[in-house]
């Protein structure tokens, strides 16, 4: 590849990661994405592309959806929740990972969108194309884009969680959570606990996790004690931002072992992911990495 197409690339490469990674929820599979459109830009000809950016997003995002249908099978025989991948978000690293598209609960969400459902709808509502240059990417008619579009939005719509969380909550809740953990103790976590409160944990057959949701504060809080007490008590913790949200991760031997995100509504904590599944920790920086 001459130097010239390299930094194209390189250019628009965090964005190209962020629009793979919605589209999958996988850091891992985003990056593979990456590496197969790489290798068709280098072997492109000039005549296919006449706008870079274009040429780029079009091929990443077909390759998701390609993905997608593929992986659906896999999806349904996975053992248990299945959970994004999460990502450790600051604003230092790239502002547009605080979007609400990022976090856990939408990127759930969005599983229940077909492939060509989940890219038009983010190409349009998250990356801002319109229906024309959305459906030339899908490789749609315009009118079908919009049909697409008005189901995908209709889906999301009566999906989408509504929680509204108090200046200041999210800080304190998250540092009140760490040390609930610490002790281990269920009226700790009570707490802490909306009523409605429920745990998702993810180990995807690799590691011990709860294979349905936990509902319910009292259920939550039980859980979350045994937990600890099965042997989550000698982890080394740090207070992180993941997906856009507050979160905790815990580590041995300088390796990220779970990753926890918290969901707030007004002063409580409403939703708990719990990732475990160790394929998907292995993006997350290591103990002594800032």
């Amino acid at each position: 590849m001459a130097p010239a197409q390299q930094e194209v690339f390189d250019q628009h490469r965090s964005y190209l990661l962020s629009l793979a990674y919605r589209m999958t929820g996988s850091r891992a599979d985003a990056e593979d994405l990456l590496q197969e459109a790489y290798l068709r830009w280098q072997n492109a000809g000039r005549e296919e592309i006449r706008v870079p950016m274009a040429f780029l997003t079009t091929v990443v995002t077909r390759l998701a959806i390609t993905h997608l249908e593929s992986a659906r099978v896999r999806r349904e025989e996975y053992v248990g929740q299945w959970l994004p991948e999460p990502v450790v978000t600051t604003e230092a690293r790239d502002p547009a990972e605080l979007a609400e598209s990022l976090t856990m609960a939408f990127l759930v969400l969005l599983e229940s969108l077909t492939p060509v459902e989940r890219a038009v709808f983010l190409l349009h509502e998250v990356f801002d194309y319109s229906h024309a240059e959305a459906a030339g990417i899908v490789g749609k008619s315009e009118e079908a884009c919009r049909q697409i579009l008005r189901r995908a939005k209709q889906a999301v719509e009566e999906r989408r969680p509504r929680f509204e969380t108090q200046p200041g909550a999210a800080a304190r809740l998250t540092a009140q959570f760490a040390e609930a953990v610490a002790r281990g103790d269920v009226d700790g976590f009570l707490s802490l606990l909306h009523e409605e409160a429920v745990a998702y944990s993810d180990g995807g057959g690799r590691t011990r996790a709860a294979l349905n949701p936990i509902y319910g504060r009292d259920r939550v809080a039980r859980f979350l004690a045994g937990i600890v007490r099965k042997g989550g008590g000698d982890l080394r913790r740090r207070l992180v931002e993941i997906n856009g949200r507050p979160g905790l991760l815990g580590f041995r031997d300088g390796e990220a072992q779970t990753a926890v995100v918290l969901d707030i509504d007004g002063d409580r904590i409403r939703t708990i992911y719990i990732v475990v599944n160790p394929d998907k920790l292995q993006h997350l920086p290591k103990e002594d990495e800032e």
